[in-house]
């Protein structure tokens, strides 16, 4: 096992580059570490969100959310050479896929994030990824599922449910995602998983995907200092405190 010094980033789950870039210079004042181009505004701008990101913070990582399921080497050149560090690819793809990306990974320098989202088998899926090829895993319960579960009056499903068992199982960094109140984003180094992630619905209205109103910097530069004063994370099976 090896020790990681937590990293936080934030998801710009938006749609405009002037807006995303707004919210990312705010997040980087704030002591946030990475910036996520989210699937909202890769949809909606491309290579040219990532590209403006990029123009505009020099030398900070930068992850492009792809959610991958075909063609996982181009896509992942594309966004390499607009200048994103880290990309997604879904569990879900077909494992030739996740090849594809890993191999581009290697080829253009660029760090592959495997997403468990939606796997009948979390722990399982995030074996396999890490297998294939990934540097990190993304354990990721996904929108529509929460809402939609919510709705029905079920118990809304938390990443939290599995979390230590997906660490367990790997020996690459984990980050959770999925729905985490603000709390539950500050605690997840406790169960081995150094990757914090903040977007919805600290810094984003997650229905209208923009930047969320009120003191969302000083809240940002809080929750920063709280997780950067965990030091060192071990990473690695065997890693999750029981």
């Amino acid at each position: 096992m090896v020790g990681m010094r937590p990293i936080v980033q934030i998801s710009l789950d938006v749609v405009t580059i002037p807006e995303a870039l707004e919210t990312a210079a705010m997040a980087l004042r704030a002591g946030v570490d990475w910036l996520e181009a989210g699937t909202p505004l890769i949809i909606a701008e491309g290579m040219n969100g990532v590209r403006a990101l990029r123009e505009r913070f020099p030398g900070v990582p930068i992850v492009a959310d792809l959610k991958t399921m075909d063609g996982g080497y181009l896509e992942a050149e594309l966004m390499a050479k607009a200048g994103a560090t880290h990309v997604v690819v879904m569990a879900r793809a077909h494992a030739e896929t996740i090849r594809c990306v890993a191999k581009a990974g290697r080829d253009l320098n660029v760090k592959i994030m495997g997403d468990n989202m939606a796997c009948p088998d979390m722990v399982a899926a995030a074996r396999e990824l890490e297998e294939l090829g990934c540097d990190f895993i993304v354990h990721h319960i996904g929108y529509d599922e929460r809402r939609g579960i919510a709705a029905r009056g079920q118990r809304m499903p938390s990443p939290m449910d599995q979390l230590r068992e997906v660490v367990a199982a790997v020996g690459v960094p984990v980050q959770a995602v999925g729905g985490l109140s603000i709390e539950q984003a500050i605690r997840t180094p406790e169960y081995g998983a150094p990757l914090v992630v903040l977007g919805a619905p600290l810094t984003i209205d997650a229905d209208a995907f923009r930047t969320a109103a009120g003191d969302v910097e000083g809240s940002l530069r809080l929750i920063c200092e709280k997780v950067h004063a965990y030091g060192d994370v071990k990473v690695g099976r065997g890693a999750a405190k029981a």
